[in-house]
């Protein structure tokens, strides 16, 4: 039998090359999140509600302001149906619960990626800070993070709102300039365990200043634990603007959000109007559920040990 040595030869290079690319740590995350089911479930969920705030307005029979005066005061005739266009129904205004519904959706993921990325911004940066010059420092910051940890987050953005306006924009840094503070106290215990690594004693060695330690070093080490907190912290921002709104202190009208219609829903439940409630706590509960399980998908992945 006659082994050709060219073929042993090339057979070894690309076992040895699978080899190389299975120990990386991005593709074992990337198999082991994408054999998650709840993950993948998860993935569905949010794409089918990204799916609906994106394109849901395209297969509205209304625009969501528009009010159907045949409707408007009557609860029976504004029950979902696809005769009248209204195919989750009208609320007592007269308003189409499909296109607010949408609205509402889009408004809420907005509040909820915006809110998160303001706060995994300022907390990476602020715990990265932190946890890398230490001492006196790392002591005041974080003493500073624990008195603001203490104040009720809740009344801070209610006192927001009311001092500065209930406007969406508003919303949207007030949510996230108060939820940071987790983000750093998590960046700040991960950047003490990074600064003491070998390559980073080696660019402090060669003279290398502090702001581009933390940049180059720090910061691309971190991505892992950001990404994962970051989707964990998603539903936590969309929590809280419902709770806003259901308080009536979020968007106002015509613009809406899931909060607000559910609080809406909620009050005309004793009509009968169920539908007003249902569908919108639906996308809600989706949106949430999806999250969640992409976070923790995230997470086993990235750190099976955590599992």
């Amino acid at each position: 039998m006659v082994i050709d040595e060219s073929k042993m030869t090339s057979l070894a290079e690309a076992t040895s090359r699978e080899d190389v690319a299975g120990r990386s740590l991005w593709a074992d995350a990337r198999r082991r999140f994408f054999n998650n089911k709840a993950a993948i479930f998860g993935l569905g969920l949010l794409a089918f509600v990204v799916a609906f705030a994106l394109f849901g307005n395209l297969l509205a029979a209304w625009n969501n302001s528009d009010i159907d005066y045949n409707v408007m005061g009557d609860a029976t005739a504004s029950a979902p149906s696809f005769a009248n266009g209204h195919y989750f129904g009208a609320d007592d205004l007269g308003r189409d619960l499909f296109a607010r519904t949408v609205q509402g959706t889009q408004i809420s993921l907005l509040v909820g990626v915006i809110g998160t990325l303001i706060a995994v911004s300022v907390g990476t940066v602020y715990g990265a800070i932190s946890g890398y010059f230490g001492g006196r420092v790392d002591g005041f910051m974080m003493r500073l993070v624990d008195i603001l940890l203490a104040i009720p987050y809740m009344f801070v953005l209610i006192l927001l709102l009311v001092m500065y306006g209930r406007s969406i924009g508003m919303l949207f840094v007030g949510v996230g300039l108060i939820s940071w503070l987790e983000m750093a106290r998590i960046v700040r215990g991960q950047t003490l365990t990074l600064k003491n690594r070998d390559y980073v004693e080696a660019a402090r060695a060669i003279g290398v200043p502090a702001p581009t330690i933390i940049r180059r070093h720090i910061l691309p080490n971190l991505v892992g634990v950001v990404v994962v907190f970051a989707t964990l912290l998603v539903p936590l921002m969309i929590l809280t603007e419902s709770f806003i709104s259901f308080l009536g202190l979020g968007v106002q009208e015509p613009q809406t959000s899931l909060g607000a219609l559910i609080s809406e829903g909620a009050g005309t439940m004793s009509y009968g109007t169920l539908w007003q409630l249902a569908f919108p706590l639906f996308f809600f509960v989706t949106t949430l559920f999806g999250f969640y399980f992409v976070g923790d998908g995230l997470r086993d992945a990235l750190d099976p040990k955590e599992r």
